[in-house]
């Protein structure tokens, strides 16, 4: 249930009606716009009754949210949300431009990427310390070494760093040195992890589970949200179907369906989505096309040399060599790319 204040309710009016929800078992969301508060109940709420609502003077009216997740609904905040780090945004009409290698091999080669994709106009620098692969033998990452590299690239070149978590035991560490944490696919329903991120007050990348539907992909948003962090950013990447043609299938229609749904800022992921150099370019335009905030890309200066996802990885003379033609279709749907 959504309460809606008017105009120039007190804090001691907003505190009242966050008095009578707990009173009902339930725990508040409270976000206090330009022009109205709105206050979100959570919880069961089958015996709490609108009236109870809407008889207070500082009530303007009060909504019932029919869908499964609540907090990161449109039905809760009208408002995109634009999440900043660092002074980079995602969201707000801007196109981000997250780059970097699938994993942290070292320290020369990380501050060389870092370098090079900072020059080419990328507004984040992305790279994983931790990997989950698919075989217990293949690269697993480098740990706090690699996470001290990307603290360095970061030094270096400016950039926030995203990389991802696998672990709640390893919060502190990654916290320690990480702008944004990614929750990869393999993670989307991991609700002990999703809980704790929640907690943070850092903000989360959620790629889309390998094959989640999108409301299952919401509801991994709304425990993050349930939790009181709200800088959450979804991710496209790609889902699994019969098709072979391609690593993933690339569902470039959730992009526009969720931001119809959500609040939440969208951005895709082309490289694991197609797996092969050759499409990253293609299915990025098309993300661009369909409204997505940013666009993640693999980045590798020796891709046949990559300890991971060598074959989808752009060197950096060809993610540099993109970038115009990528700004040339954010312009098209009226939004710019970051930094280009």
């Amino acid at each position: 249930m959504i309460i809606v204040l008017k105009g120039g309710a007190t804090a001691r009016e907003i505190e009242l009606v966050e008095e009578k929800i707990r009173s009902y078992g339930l725990t508040c969301h409270t976000s206090k716009g330009v022009e109205r508060t709105i206050i979100g109940a959570i919880g069961d709420e089958r015996h709490m009754q609108p009236e109870a609502f809407e008889g207070m003077e500082c009530v303007e009216k009060v909504l019932r949210i029919l869908k499964p997740y609540k907090l990161v609904s449109r039905d809760f905040q009208k408002e995109d949300t634009v999440v900043t780090v660092r002074g980079q945004k995602i969201g707000g009409g801007t196109v981000a431009l997250i780059a970097g290698p699938c994993s942290v091999e070292g320290k020369e080669m990380m501050l060389g990427v870092g370098s090079r994709v900072a020059s080419c106009g990328a507004s984040f620098l992305r790279g994983g310390a931790f990997k989950p692969r698919t075989s217990p033998y293949a690269f697993q990452g480098l740990g706090e070494e690699g996470l001290r590299y990307l603290e360095e690239a970061r030094e270096i070149t400016g950039l926030p760093v995203a990389t991802e978590l696998m672990d709640p035991r390893d919060i502190d560490l990654v916290v320690r040195y990480a702008d944004v944490i990614q929750i990869g696919a393999r993670n989307m329903q991991n609700f002990r992890l999703l809980t704790e991120v929640g907690k943070l007050d850092k903000p989360v990348i959620l790629k889309r589970g390998l094959s989640a539907t999108i409301v299952e992909w919401l509801m991994s948003a709304e425990y993050i949200a349930s939790e009181g962090n709200s800088q959450i950013i979804l991710c496209e990447r790609g889902v699994r179907t019969f098709e072979t043609a391609t690593r993933n299938t690339f569902d470039v229609s959730s992009i526009p369906v969720v931001k119809g749904l959500s609040h939440l800022p969208v951005i895709a992921d082309p490289s694991h989505a197609a797996g092969k150099v050759g499409l990253v370019e293609p299915l990025a335009a098309a993300a661009i096309a369909a409204g997505a905030d940013g666009v993640m890309i693999e980045v590798h200066p020796d891709p046949e040399r990559a300890l991971s996802d060598g074959p989808q990885s752009l060197r950096p003379d060809a993610f540099r060599e993109m970038i115009p033609r990528l700004k040339k279709i954010a312009q098209a749907v009226g939004k710019t790319l970051a930094n280009a």
